[in-house]
Order: structure tokens, then C-alpha cells, then sequence
């Protein structure tokens, strides 16, 4: 400021503290007017403080293989730099829209003016769990944490693992996919080393419900053909199988301990004196 305007703020000064001097009663009392040159400076507006949306401790669940979202939502951010970092190692990950990890799964999303500073895990591992810090350059600076749980999705077939069925009767088999966080795009179903969903033809129906997770695998009658393993493959799960037996006189126990692989042992005592005469014969 120059020379001049200091000596005429300085004249302004003394002026407004003469007239109000001059305007007290004879009690002590000022007199509220003010002549024609008062100023009045509206107060100073407090900055608010850096809030988060997002509530502390908030857990996230993903399953392997899919994109995980671990939120962060922060209000009056003003000035301030929101950085995650992955607590079992101290590794830091972001700051702002930069990625600072060399695995490029992990990346900040946030849009031009929102309080949302996500942070994206592409095709999440079980070695991604743990505890993830979102934390503002504020002064002092401060944070929150969010637990991610990643849980790996599988499908489950209903009742026991092996089927024994005979020739003519239905077989149903129900897959589930559970653990999942969201549905599969779809379900597969596989005859031994045969997809099988659209072999109508050979008696087989396959309907399936996304929204629910789970597929039903139908024949109407059951023929030997129709044996083998079954198994159920979501697209975002570990599969299952089941084994089914069509019997044709088979004994269920004898194929329970591998086929006939032991059934030789049900002999006759007639045969069995065959086969010990046998023996004599040969040594």
C-alpha cells in the first residue's frame, strides 16, 4: 500500500474515533449512531471440517475372481488428497488418481465434482482380504477403515454324492452355487467330458435360475446310457459332481467299494473248492 493511502486510513481513524468520543453522554454511555463514515466487516465463515460419508469400520464382502468396490465417501474434502492403503503391509495404493502399487488391479475411481473416492480390486484373490485405509490429507490428517472378506463361490449338488437309480426311473439333480456374492452368467452341465444342456433329444432337461443361483438337471427315464458323472459349472464358481449308477442287476454295495472289483469274494463253497483245487494244481 502507498504512503498516501496509510495517511488517509490513518485520517479515517482518528476521525471515527474523535466523533465517538465526542458522542458519549454524560453517563459514559456511547450513543449507538455512528456518523456517515462508520464500517462494519461481516465475521469471518468457518471452514466446515472434512466428514465421511462412508461409516467407520464398514465391512465388505467379494467373491474370488470378480471386481471388489470398497467405498469411501467424503464431504468438505476442500483442498484435501484422500490416498487407501492396505494395512497387513502399510503398502500404499493410491493418492488421488494415482496408482502408486505396481499391481494394477488396484485403482481410485472417482468422478469430476462427487465426494466418492472408491477403490476398485480387479479380479480379487483370497490375499486381498484385510483391512483398507481411506485417509485424507486434511491437517490433521484422518481416516477410516473398511474390512474386505473375500469369499470363494462354489457349487454344491444336492443329497449324496453317488446316485443309485434303476433303468426307467427319474433322475433329478439341483445345483446351488453358494458363497456367492452375485449370481453366475451362467450354469453349465457336463455328461463325463460332454456339455449337456441342450441334449433334449436324449431325454435330458436342464432349467436354470440366475436370480437364485440355481440350476436342475432332469431325465424323465433313466436308461444304463445315462450313467456316469454329472457335474455342474457355474461361470464364477468352483464346479461339483456327483456320480450316478444305473442299475442292471448290479449289487449297490459291491459297486460302492469299486465296481465288481470285490464281488468274487460272494462265492459258493462249491466254487471255492474249484478255486483252492487250482491253487494245488498249480504250485
Amino acid at each position: 500500500m502507498e504512503v498516501g493511502n496509510w495517511m488517509f486510513f490513518g485520517f479515517i481513524t482518528l476521525q471515527l474515533l474523535s466523533t465517538t468520543m465526542a458522542t458519549e453522554d454524560g453517563d459514559g454511555d456511547l450513543v449507538d449512531d455512528l456518523n456517515e463514515l462508520g464500517v462494519s466487516f461481516p465475521p469471518l465463515e468457518e471452514i466446515p471440517p472434512v466428514h465421511f460419508a462412508t461409516e467407520n469400520s464398514t465391512v465388505v464382502t467379494s467373491q474370488t475372481g470378480s471386481t471388489a468396490l470398497v467405498p469411501c465417501v467424503v464431504n468438505n474434502i476442500g483442498d484435501g488428497m484422500v490416498s487407501w492403503i492396505r494395512r497387513k503391509d502399510y503398502h500404499l495404493l493410491t493418492v488421488g488418481l494415482t496408482t502408486y502399487s505396481s499391481d494394477d488391479r488396484f485403482q481410485a475411481v472417482h468422478l469430476q465434482h462427487s465426494e466418492d473416492w472408491t477403490l476398485q480390486i480387479k479380479y480379487v484373490q483370497t490375499r486381498d482380504a484385510g483391512l483398507y485405509e481411506c485417509q485424507v490429507s486434511s491437517h490433521p490428517p484422518t481416516s477410516i477403515f473398511i474390512q474386505l472378506n473375500v469369499v470363494e463361490a462354489r457349487a454344491e449338488i444336492s443329497g449324496p454324492s453317488e446316485k443309485y437309480l434303476k433303468p426307467g426311473s427319474g433322475l433329478r439333480l439341483q445345483c446351488r452355487v453358494v458363497q456367492s456374492t452375485e449370481p453366475p452368467l451362467y450354469v453349465f452341465w457336463y455328461h463325463n467330458n460332454r456339455m449337456i444342456n441342450y441334449d433334449a433329444d436324449q431325454g435330458i432337461n436342464v432349467t436354470t435360475e440366475l436370480p437364485v443361483k440355481i440350476s436342475t438337471l432332469t431325465i424323465s427315464s433313466a436308461a444304463t446310457r445315462h450313467s456316469g458323472n454329472y457335474s455342474c459349472v457355474p461361470s464364477n464358481a468352483q464346479p461339483a459332481s456327483a456320480y450316478v449308477h444305473i442299475l442292471n442287476g448290479e449289487n449297490p454295495a459291491a459297486m460302492q467299494h469299486g465296481g465288481r472289483g470285490l464281488s468274487w469274494l460272494q462265492c459258493s463253497p462249491s466254487s471255492w473248492l474249484l478255486i483252492i483245487s487250482m491253487l494245488a494244481v498249480l504250485c
